[in-house]
């Protein structure tokens, strides 16, 4: 055991950013802050990494890239009279900082840790500190060097059984479906729930009937007055006829609604009955991470990915000209609609002095988290100072950052700000003939903001829809009668936004799972995004689907999975043990694959025929499915290996600069990302990831390409703009 001479305060943290702020709020003189880069020790790539013999032990090993880190740390130690572990607040950030004592062989002669596995023979006795915060700010930082804990193993063990789970299900089940389907395919608990939900929708579309329907509006207006201003047109939709309520497919082709258009000739319109009333709509809570995730979805069309790459950017700190780093946003992965009263303070007193009293309830808002294992304790997602406003540091943010730092201001902003009022009208109408048989009852409604309250800073986009004063029994003119076709729409795509919001009402997966599981699917070729931004699954993915639907209905199972969600927060409030709930989990899932090894057989989709012909032999190309999904193969294999990607060479009408035979072709990678090549390839070797013009570069006449920020030259060192 080493006794060292000691100088200073360890601060340890994830990353390198979010130490480089925090290192502006402390002393240099008796602190020091480091980053870990993320995890330093996790199971082997290369083997389970779990004894499952001996109660799941884990075989945690240290990656190559975190021992370079763990070294830079160890240099500091002998130097240092206490270690602060300031890892974030999460199970995720927990574990970092528990694995650290680990990896790095630390003892604590203050106080005994609470684990499992106590390092029997440290190499250094450091009293070790542990502390969280919510947002990365100086008083933040202060105040939690002021309230220093012990590491909480609970939630050490509740991440250490999902990283266990994940891999036992992830190791064992994905060797199957490479022999069962295809080479190269995984499974994952939460991930194949997710493939399931998609496949399912895809299903319902491909199962849905459209029906035909017609909807009859009139557009009326009122009498001409004496000042011969022209009269308010608006529309009103007919509802009844002869008292019988018309529900959305009565009317139900053009013959039908023709009928009703030529009954309604010559008839008599008068207003029947009027109602008014004013309607409070209220603000939505602050953010969470899923409703960040699908709101930036909607609004913004960032992806749940890089909505969360934008957000820790914005946690861990912007440079603000002379102020330096300063972290905007509080921590970005919560469940937790809560609010701390400083917060809550500071937002009435911007409300107030920003926008006066008639904007500020009287008491301040709070709002209760729904979602099933909330840590109330945590915050919101929210701005750590509501007076940085958007437009005040648009400056020194990038353009996704000000539109993301923007849409947590307003929401947070709107939460504490009075409801909106709307004055909504509604008035029937009457038609019929003087000596008709039938009545038609139509319905007009209107809206107005009578007092814009949250939405003054938080825009709805809500449509006012202004009806004139009209008074009951007042006759009114047709101007037109508009029959209108419909037909009935099959359910809607999951886009990542409405994706998230269904894992979560089933109570599956947790803020940290939704970005790396949509990601996941997608890179695994189990699903595809379309240009709507909808999520569509692959021929792989239905098969992979079908599988484990039929023979592991467990894995893919909403109730099940929603079920271990509910274990997990257990073990992380200390109600249940990790061990007995990955047991429980494990042993029937592990009878049942080995069953299914031998009961199911190879999923051999066949071969689809083409007029292509190979060029490299001349034997005609066939149509096969990989993980990758379809592509062009030699009929000949295994003599002949030829393959070509399906949507692969589209032409652009643009000489290859390199070897000007060829021409530039647009191509896909096998997982889908399209690229630019010669089309004598192998021949000739020259790609382009941006797609080219076929201009070139005035200054050195490479090939000029489309980005997202315009046009460019492709030559990485040409200057030219």
């Amino acid at each position: 055991m080493l006794y060292v001479t000691c100088y200073m305060n360890l601060v340890i943290v994830e990353s390198p950013t979010k130490a480089k702020t925090i290192q502006r709020f402390l002393n240099d003189a008796d602190f020091v802050v480091k980053s870990s880069y993320g995890h330093v020790r996790d199971l082997p790539r290369q083997k389970l990494g779990v004894d499952i013999a001996n109660n799941f032990e884990p075989q945690y090993v240290v990656p190559l890239l975190a021992r370079k880190r763990l070294t830079e740390i160890k240099k500091v130690l002998p130097k240092s009279k206490k270690i602060i572990l300031a890892t974030d607040e999460d199970r995720e950030g927990e574990a970092i900082a528990w694995h650290l004592t680990q990896a790095l062989n630390l003892g604590n002669p203050k106080s005994q840790f609470p684990i499992s596995k106590k390092i029997s023979n440290p190499k250094f006795q450091i009293p070790i500190e542990r502390i969280v915060f919510h947002e990365i700010t100086k008083s933040a930082i202060e105040q939690a060097l002021k309230s220093p804990r012990e590491i909480d193993m609970n939630l050490v063990d509740a991440q250490q059984a999902r990283r266990i789970l994940d891999r036992l299900v992830g190791y064992e089940l994905s060797p199957f479906l490479w022999q069962k389907v295809a080479k190269g395919l995984s499974a994952g608990r939460v991930q194949s729930v997710a493939v399931r939900l998609i496949v399912e929708r895809e299903r319902e579309i491909q199962k849905f009937k459209s029906e035909e329907y017609w909807s009859v509006e009139a557009l009326l207006a009122q009498l001409p007055t004496t000042n011969n201003q022209r009269p308010t047109e608006f529309l009103a939709s007919l509802i009844k006829q002869n008292n019988k309520q018309l529900d959305k497919l009565e009317i139900k082709n053009e013959a039908s609604a023709k009928k009703i258009v030529d009954d309604l000739e010559d008839t008599q319109w008068k207003v029947q009955e009027i109602s008014s009333k004013d309607v409070q709509k209220h603000p939505a809570p602050p953010f969470v991470t899923s409703t960040l995730q699908q709101e930036a979805v909607k609004k913004l069309r960032f992806s749940a990915k890089q909505t969360m790459q934008i957000a820790q950017q914005l946690y861990e700190g912007i440079e603000l000209g002379g102020d330096g780093l300063i972290g905007l946003i509080t921590y970005m992965r919560t469940d937790s609609t809560n609010l701390s009263a400083d917060a809550v303070g500071d937002i009435r007193n911007f409300i107030k002095e920003q926008f006066g009293d008639k904007y500020l309830p009287e008491n301040a808002k709070i709002y209760k988290t729904k979602t099933k294992g909330a840590q109330e304790a945590h915050e919101a997602v929210r701005p750590t100072d509501i007076w940085q406003t958007p437009e005040k540091i648009k400056n020194y943010l990038t353009p996704q950052q000000f539109k993301l730092y923007g849409l947590i201001w307003k929401r947070t902003a709107a939460c504490q700000m009075n409801p909106a009022i709307m004055a909504t009208a509604t008035a029937d109408i009457e038609a019929k003939k003087p000596a008709g048989k039938n009545i038609y009852l139509f319905r007009a409604n209107g809206s107005q903001i009578k007092f814009d309250g949250f939405l003054k800073v938080y825009d709805n986009k809500i449509q006012e829809i202004i009806l004139p004063a009209l008074k009951k029994d007042e006759v009114l003119n047709l101007q037109k009668l508009i029959p209108a076709q419909h037909f009935t729409q099959p359910p809607a795509r999951y886009n990542e936004a409405s994706l998230i919001k269904a894992l979560e009402a089933q109570g599956i997966g947790r803020p940290s799972t939704y970005a790396p599981t949509i990601s996941t699917i997608q890179e695994r070729n189990y699903v595809q995004k379309n240009e709507d931004k909808k999520l569509a699954p692959t021929e792989i993915g239905f098969t992979v689907n079908d599988l484990l639907v039929e023979h592991f209905p467990q894995i893919v199972d909403l109730k099940f999975t929603a079920r271990l969600e509910e274990n997990l927060d257990k073990i992380a409030e200390g109600e249940e043990k990790w061990v007995p709930v990955i047991r429980e989990f494990y042993e029937p899932f592990k009878k049942n694959l080995i069953e299914k090894y031998d009961e199911v057989k190879k999923q051999k989709p066949e071969p689809e025929p083409t007029d292509k012909v190979c060029p490299k032999c001349g034997s005609p190309l066939v149509i096969r499915t990989s993980r990758f999904g379809k592509f062009y193969a030699c009929s000949g294999f295994p003599k002949c290996r030829y393959t070509e990607n399906l949507n692969n060479n589209q032409r652009l009408g643009i000489y290859c600069p390199k070897c000007v035979e060829g021409e530039m072709v647009a191509k896909k990678t096998k997982r889908g990302k399209i690229f630019y090549a010669c089309s004598r390839y192998p021949e000739c070797d020259f790609a382009l990831w941006d797609k080219p013009t076929g201009a070139k570069c005035p200054d050195c006449g490479a090939l000029l390409v489309e980005t997202k920020k315009g046009v460019r030259c492709s030559n990485k060192n040409c200057q030219a703009d």
